[in-house]
């Protein structure tokens, strides 16, 4: 039998052994000015160190730290709790379509990256006002493992690392691109080979026909059904009212009349600026995506278009069919405004009533 006291000592290494196994394999720290005049020098660069002892296949999601994409990647308050508007990108990204392109950053143990980021290009710090403002950056970062599998871990983050800076004069800059002052009567493609802007206007109808069939099945079904609930959750009223606004608005949005950006070659389906309507950016995983079905062309637009604020602007709070079944039945509020529940809805593959 155990004395008491040897029990003791084998359970805290037993915990010891543990906290190690359970260990992140990854660093994260944050590094730069510590006040800036003018928010166009807010610039803050994360470095991502391979503590661990095998060689790690981190992916370049766009919507985290190896990616220079003004995506919400970081929390910004200041002590009074007020926080900057985001202002940049929302992104379409599959994981899995990532890994199957390769697009990941290989690091060895003991191996760092460091990314420097333009935090003007994301925020504006107009309504948060001057002042100094803690920075927390996004920790989660996708590992490729064998046969392409996807594993999803934590960062550490030491105290010693947390990031805090105050910023004063200007705080917000123009987005450097030129925005479409209006839609046209047809499709603009920019940068787009003839053989894409064919693919393109393929799925363009579809995803007319797309939003036109989603409103038309909210119009004659106006209580709870499979599908419904399957992507929105538990039915009320209020709750279907928002999903039947944002299929109003999006059915009649004239696809043909957007503008279609092919430059991005990232390993993303496709983002938008929410603020930017009718312009959406293409980027790798939409072209190797079926023209219809989960994760399509088509769906990938209606996916796009439900994030633009004329179209009731909804967020990305889980992404993929799991998650999104997951966020149904846990938070319907949320899932109401979530960009993948709507293009599922849409698309409806495999069908449900």
């Amino acid at each position: 039998m155990l004395t008491p006291s040897f029990q003791t000592l084998l359970a805290t290494l037993l915990i010891g052994v543990s906290a190690v196994a359970a260990a992140s394999p990854l660093s994260l720290s944050l590094s730069g000015p510590k006040s800036v005049h003018g928010v166009e020098n807010l610039k803050i660069t994360a470095t991502i160190t391979n503590t661990g002892t095998e060689t790690l296949k981190v992916l370049n999601d766009p919507r985290g730290l190896l990616s220079k994409r003004p995506a919400n990647k970081f929390s910004i308050t200041d002590a009074k709790g007020a926080r900057p508007s985001f202002t940049g990108v929302k992104v379409k990204y599959v994981p899995e379509a990532a890994a199957a392109l390769g697009a990941y950053t290989v690091l060895a143990p003991g191996a760092s990256v460091s990314v420097a980021h333009d935090l003007s290009a994301g925020y504006n710090f107009t309504a948060a006002g001057a002042g100094t403002f803690d920075f927390e950056a996004d920790k989660a970062f996708y590992i490729v493992k064998e046969n392409n599998k996807v594993e999803l871990i934590q960062a550490e983050i030491s105290e010693a690392s947390a990031f805090t800076a105050s910023v004063t004069g200007n705080l917000v800059i123009s987005r450097r691109e030129d925005e479409p002052s209006g839609l046209a009567k047809r499709a603009t493609f920019v940068g787009c080979t003839t053989a894409r802007q064919t693919l393109l206007n393929t799925a363009i109808a579809s995803a007319e026909t797309y939003a036109a069939n989603a409103k038309s099945y909210l119009s004659s079904h106006t209580t709870a059904t499979t599908r419904y609930t399957t992507w929105f959750g538990a039915f009320t009223t209020a709750r279907y009212q928002t999903v039947v606004s944002h299929f109003t608005l999006i059915d009649a949005n004239n696809f043909s009349a957007f503008t279609f950006d092919c430059s991005c070659t990232d390993s993303a389906y496709a983002y938008v600026y929410p603020d930017t309507f009718g312009k959406i950016y293409l980027c790798s995983a939409f072209w190797s995506a079926g023209n219809t079905g989960t994760d399509s062309k088509a769906g990938t637009i209606i996916h796009e278009s439900s994030h633009f604020t004329n179209n009731g602007g909804t967020d990305d709070h889980a992404y993929g069919q799991t998650a999104a079944k997951s966020l149904a039945t846990s938070s319907p509020a949320r899932a109401v405004l979530n960009a993948d529940s709507h293009e599922y809805f849409a698309e409806n593959t495999p069908a449900l009533a």
